[in-house]
């Protein structure tokens, strides 16, 4: 990293050179970053639905997939985001958007390939152990409601992908890396970005942890192959494809084969 990038958002004085309080204030603002993105996108919301009301516009599940696909990932994410970058005087060079090359084609399609890998490693796992994932509120409305889930499959490309790959790789994966070492940042990011996941899950305690586990394994390549290319269009691809190929497989799967046919883990991880 530059040491532009590292002084615009430290302290200045002898505590910038202390390395446990530069790790200490990457930490700091990244958690803040999650809550707050979750916060502003929780806010805009309830706030859309209260007017709706007010206006007498019943508030559908499919509207309710609606708003919260653009209000929470697109602006509460994205503006979240956004809004960081503009307080530390940075632009979307600071995360890297560029046309993928040949060579981060390649890394899109491995990543893809990987992240599906693990999720099938997960499942077999908690079959043999017998362990319970708790379902995604998102899944479970879509089995509800099976033509929800043909709208999460462009949606996946066009608003889940990028605006949670923004914030939490662009943002809280690079502000992590400022101070500590890229794999350490990866995992720390993956693992606040799963388990933001907690209340967008229903069941047990036990069952919601089990489910973060398994969210962690995808995101971690997410994490992976942004570090490696640099260029957040690849993490936002893969995650795109990841999760329109899983909406796609549970309404397949809502369409041809029984509800008890569902894998625990589709479930989960949607």
């Amino acid at each position: 990293m530059s040491s532009e990038r590292n002084s615009i958002d430290d302290a200045s004085g002898p505590q910038q050179a202390d390395p446990a309080y530069a790790i200490g204030r990457a930490l700091v603002v990244a958690v803040l970053l999650a809550v707050i993105g979750i916060a502003a996108g929780a806010v805009l919301v309830v706030a859309a639905a209260v007017v709706l009301g007010l206006a007498g516009v019943a508030v559908t599940p499919l509207l309710s997939i609606v708003l919260s696909l653009a209000l929470a990932t697109g602006l509460g994410f994205g503006g979240v985001a956004i809004g960081y970058l503009r307080y530390r005087g940075q632009g979307l060079e600071y995360v890297g958007v560029t046309i993928p090359s040949l060579r981060e084609v390649a890394f899109t399609v491995a990543g893809y390939v990987g992240a599906l890998a693990l999720l099938i490693f997960a499942s077999v796992i908690i079959s043999t152990v017998g362990a319970e994932a708790a379902p995604n509120t998102a899944a479970e409305v879509g089995m509800e409601n099976p033509e929800i889930l043909l709208l999460l499959v462009p949606a996946s490309f066009l608003l889940i992908g990028p605006g949670e790959e923004l914030l939490y790789r662009g943002v809280v994966q690079n502000r992590l890396s400022e101070a500590l070492p890229a794999p350490v940042a990866i995992v720390l990011a993956s693992l606040l970005f799963a388990s933001i996941h907690f209340f967008s899950l229903s069941g047990a305690p036990e069952a919601r942890l089990v489910s973060i586990s398994v969210l962690v394994l995808p995101t971690l390549v997410f994490g992976t192959m942004y570090e490696l290319t640099k260029n957040l269009v690849v993490p936002a691809l893969i995650h795109g494809a990841y999760n329109a190929t899983l909406f796609s497989l549970l309404y397949l799967t809502l369409q041809y084969a029984e509800p008890g046919q569902l894998p625990q883990t589709l479930l989960a991880v949607l």
